[in-house]
């Protein structure tokens, strides 16, 4: 799965030179958290909602009406934007892009295509989607997790005893003390039965 296929594409941008009270109120009227910052077709930075509001005077200022409009009308995106930018590219896999932005402890990129061009931005919401998708959260079935010595030859045994009922999703982890863990939905026939028939198998089912 590719980041292309869970971006949003052609996010709304602004300009370095864009009031920070007008990025706000993209935002809110949006209902997004981040806006990539555009100059001369150049992606240059990132501006998030917490970064825009926290430019913001505080409530307790003592200043009067007229110099907060001056001060809010003079700040500007250019000087509360994040660079340089975390990015994804639209060809990468969804699991490189999720890793780099655990890594950074960002909650979105821009992505660029293969011309460094700005096409669409990959958000912690798109990689839940992909994960939900993944694991055929949205297609029913029976979810089975199993405990199975950490060996080739494990998966096409629990296949072989999931049947007749048909496998939507397949996903591993653990990897520990010799053993991992599938966690397997599946649905068709035979899955009333379908844990019944793994435990004859000699496979220990957890859930």
């Amino acid at each position: 799965m590719l980041v292309r296929d869970w971006m949003t594409r052609d996010p709304k941008t602004v300009t370095p030179q864009t009031p920070v009270m007008e990025a706000l109120k993209l935002i809110k009227e949006g209902g997004f958290r981040r806006l990539p910052v555009m100059e001369n077709g150049k992606l240059v930075g990132i501006a998030t909602r917490k970064d825009l509001k926290d430019a913001m005077p505080s409530k307790a200022t003592t200043l009067s009406v007229w110099e907060l409009n001056y001060l809010l009308s003079k700040l500007t995106v250019a000087e509360v934007m994040a660079r340089p930018v975390i990015t994804a590219a639209e060809n990468e896999y969804m699991e490189d892009a999720a890793l780099r932005m655990l890594e950074h402890r960002v909650g979105g990129m821009p992505v660029l295509n293969d011309a460094g061009q700005l096409s669409g931005i990959i958000t912690t919401r798109d990689v839940l989607h992909a994960f939900t998708g993944i694991l055929g959260m949205k297609e029913g079935g029976q979810r089975l997790t199993l405990e199975m010595p950490d060996v080739p030859g494990s998966l096409e045994h629990a296949t072989q005893a999931v049947l007749p009922s048909n496998i939507i999703s397949v996903a591993t982890y653990g990897g520990e003390n010799g053993k991992r863990r599938f966690v397997m939905r599946v649905n068709g026939e035979g899955v009333s039965d379908v844990k019944q028939r793994v435990r004859n198998a000699g496979i220990n089912v957890l859930d």
